[in-house]
């Protein structure tokens, strides 16, 4: 069974919960989010743009969150805020709480000797909880989860279904990760010898802070030597691989497909665009914000936005601009004949 933590509420409990200023009635009920267009009675909608301000006039929402500049833009009951599109994030999470199954654990699940598990938490039928790992208050593990020997889950995590979690690896609070991400495999560590690649034995762990939200199946490696470490608050999109000894500074957001090889340092409140490629043994700095499909080859010591990367265009144009490019040197070196020649000469006349 489910406890399911769905609801509605008053405009005025919203509010009064959220912050804003409201301006029509405060006993509207509000069942959900919608988007202007498809909005109708029970609903709150949003504007996060005044270029959208136009379809105001059209929308069959009960109620509008604006921000305070658009206060006099309708006559519909509104709640004037600093950002709408934040305060929409939050009003979402208090309209769409996600159902809990009840406590306890399904008779079709393995729990090996040693396993400590909170009262409050719910293990879902096929998972496997190896010895010695331990499963915090109100831990949620879907079905066919896979938690090794001496893993960590700490209070309020929630894993998705067919979760793999590696032995001794660390999980913090409040962790969301979704279906079919693995945490824990053996990075990519190997030495050459002879035409053949003997494996480095990966001794590290993973291990993530509290708040972190992990997509469905991405893959973060564990250490070689030391840990592969996430930070508090970073957020990781679907199919990213993050590889062995990586670490993701706090409040990081990397977009799908994105891929980071082995010892890189990524800081603080970055930005990594889908399908972004950031190469081994680099160091990012904080406040980054790296565009998507973009190569990073070398460290970046400031903040800012970076981006390398050329947008499509058809493929004639293309194969003119290929052109251009590989006839850039012998450009260059003509240039510069053409500038040696037009210099003055500096010898004296006699």
């Amino acid at each position: 069974m489910t406890q399911s933590n769905s609801r509605t509420y008053r405009l005025g409990e919203i509010v009064a919960k959220l912050g804003g200023e409201l301006i029509g009635a405060p006993d509207i009920e509000i069942r959900r989010l919608a988007t202007l267009e498809s909005a109708g009675p029970g609903d709150l909608s949003f504007v996060t743009h005044a270029k959208y301000l136009r379809e105001l006039s059209n929308t069959r929402a009960s109620a509008l969150i604006l921000a305070r500049a658009h206060k006099g833009a309708t006559t519909l009951p509104r709640i004037l805020c600093d950002d709408p599109y934040l305060y929409y994030a939050r009003a979402a999470q208090l309209l769409n709480s996600e159902a809990r199954p009840s406590p306890g654990i399904h008779p079709q699940a393995v729990i090996e000797t040693g396993a400590e598990i909170a009262a409050s938490a719910a293990v879902g039928p096929f998972c496997h909880v190896g010895r010695g790992a331990r499963l915090g208050e109100r831990v949620v593990v879907g079905p066919s989860c896979t938690i090794g020997d001496d893993a960590q889950i700490g209070d309020d995590g929630r894993l998705g279904p067919s979760v793999t979690i590696y032995p001794r690896c660390a999980i913090g609070k409040r962790v969301i990760i979704h279906a079919g991400a693995v945490i824990g495999a053996d990075g990519f560590g190997l030495a050459p010898e002879a035409g053949r690649w003997i494996k480095i034995p990966q001794t590290g762990r993973v291990v993530i802070g509290d708040d972190v939200e992990i997509g469905a199946n991405t893959t973060i490696d564990r250490g070689a030597l030391d840990d592969t470490v996430i930070e508090d608050g970073v957020k990781l999109d679907n199919q990213i691989q993050i590889g062995h000894n990586v670490r993701v500074g706090a409040h990081t957001a990397m977009a799908a497909c994105a891929g980071v090889a082995g010892s890189t340092r990524i800081g603080k409140h970055c930005a990594i665009g889908g399908a972004a490629r950031i190469m081994g043994h680099i160091e990012i700095a904080d406040h980054v914000t790296i565009t998507a499909t973009t190569f990073v080859t070398k460290s970046i010591r400031n903040a800012g936005t970076y981006t390398a990367v050329l947008p499509a265009e058809p493929a004639r144009e293309w194969a003119r601009t290929l052109a251009h490019l590989r006839s850039l040197e012998r450009v260059s070196k003509r240039v510069h004949e053409l500038e040696t020649r037009s210099k003055p000469s500096t010898r004296k006349k006699r």
